[in-house]
């Protein structure tokens, strides 16, 4: 049952008072909860598989930043090489040796990757890469799937996924007509409407980029053969293939998608995990393509804080702990307890529910589904979701704030933590 110790008054409070002071009371849009009412708690602290917020409630999370904390909050691994890194400086604005590492750890992982460019966010890679394809191939058409998310570029912000479904915009104002003329979109899942593109607009396309599992529409896998199919076309067309896996990168699979699927795109971008939790991002793919990139070519990018020493250190631990023997095995099989659990759970009491995982990466939607691409997913009971997050927040239980995003574990998560999840959600669902 709902404890009466949940109270929120201090998240009231502070959120009030940044409401005056930032758009929304937020960084970013999603964390408003718009889409799932009542106020966001205010965060305090982090550590393993908990949050605290400021009303000193613990929750069990299944964001993780929306990510990065793979290995669970402020590892003490992470935490004591970040400690080592803050005494010999912040920043440097020039090379230093840990991006050498962090390179190669990267480039040693990832099958498509031969170059890397480190950049601060996974918004910037994305930016970075589109400007890269289209100087690589001298085309400037691109296409991309409905409820993917590349960032918050203007040629991306095309029925994008993310923030931009949560708060149902189309689009976004602000962004010019010819800033979006060269994007095409299809259906996530449909190779025939990627060929009618291809064919509608000969030798104009120069590259294809996606999630190659979506995480900003929910949580939807690649149908068998899309992925492959896409490597076939562009590869016809003269093409670029761009795996975007700043979700997935490092969390699905060491290697990520690419890895998982056995599938290698000629570009992938990166972020989230490869930062240990500090803002980070990078490209990298075939090295003819990464040599169009200043200095070593003429397609400029840029960054002060690119390659940050702490973001580095950070970066380079967690890899090295994602290497430990087990790993992606514990990931899958207890996030594979979580999903079918709460699958199982929402069925029995006859709720319309779909979902799944890919080893630490999970979703859940209202609908009775299969979800195959975004228009799928929207056919989802939001008003349904939005009790039941609200429901599992009052027991201790932190679900990213709407049904268009995914979840994540970390090997922190304990199966304890995810039968108390479990329990929770069957009390939840049984008064939806």
């Amino acid at each position: 049952m709902v404890t009466t110790s949940f109270k929120t008054t201090k998240s009231e409070e502070i959120f009030a008072a940044a409401q005056k002071l930032m758009p929304g009371g937020v960084s970013s849009p999603v964390r408003a909860f718009k889409s799932v009412g009542g106020q966001p708690i205010v965060f305090d602290r982090v550590k393993g598989a908990y949050i605290w917020d400021v009303d000193d409630n613990q929750y069990i999370d299944y964001v993780g930043t929306w990510g990065p904390a793979i290995c669970g909050h402020a590892h003490p691994e992470v935490i004591e090489a970040l400690h080592k890194a803050l005494e010999k400086g912040t920043s440097f604005g020039a090379p230093s040796y840990l991006e050498n590492v962090l390179a190669e750890m990267v480039i040693d992982a990832v099958p498509s990757i031969e170059m890397v460019r480190f950049v601060n966010s996974g918004t910037e890679a994305c930016m970075a890469v589109l400007r890269l394809m289209r100087a690589f191939t001298g085309r400037d058409k691109i296409i991309k799937f409905e409820g993917c998310y590349h960032g918050h570029a203007d040629m991306f912000l095309v029925k994008a996924g993310s923030g931009v479904a949560t708060l149902g915009l189309p689009d976004s104002p602000g962004v010019p007509k010819s800033a979006t003329q060269n994007t095409l979109t299809a259906p996530f899942n449909d190779l025939e409407a990627v060929k009618a593109l291809f064919e509608e607009n000969p030798d104009q396309i120069a590259g294809v980029i996606l999630e190659p599992v979506v995480g900003n529409a929910g949580f939807i896998p690649p149908d068998g053969g899309f992925l492959e199919g896409l490597r076939v076309l562009t590869k016809e067309n003269g093409a670029l293939l761009i795996f975007d896996e700043v979700m997935t990168g490092f969390r699905i699979a060491y290697g990520g998608a690419q890895e998982k699927f056995g599938i290698t795109p000629d570009l992938t971008t990166l972020g989230k995990i490869i930062g240990g939790g500090l803002p980070v991002g990078a490209y990298g793919g075939r090295r003819d393509i990464m040599s169009m990139v200043a200095p070593s070519g003429p397609m400029y990018q840029a960054g002060t804080l690119s390659g940050n020493p702490l973001a580095m250190t950070a970066g380079i631990k967690t890899l090295e702990l994602l290497q430990k023997s087990g790993t992606y095995e514990y990931l899958d099989r207890i996030t594979k307890k979580l999903a079918d659990g709460l699958l199982q759970i929402a069925k029995e009491k006859g709720h319309a529910v779909c979902g799944g995982n890919i080893s630490g990466m999970f979703g859940l939607f209202f609908t009775s589904g299969p979800v195959h691409n975004y228009e799928d997913a929207k056919k989802s009971d939001l008003a349904k979701f939005s009790r039941f997050h609200r429901g599992m927040l009052e027991r201790g239980i932190y679900l990213a704030p709407s049904q268009f995003e995914a979840g994540f574990t970390s090997v922190a998560h304990t199966e304890e933590d995810i039968d108390r999840t479990l329990q929770a959600a069957a009390e939840v669902i049984s008064s939806l």
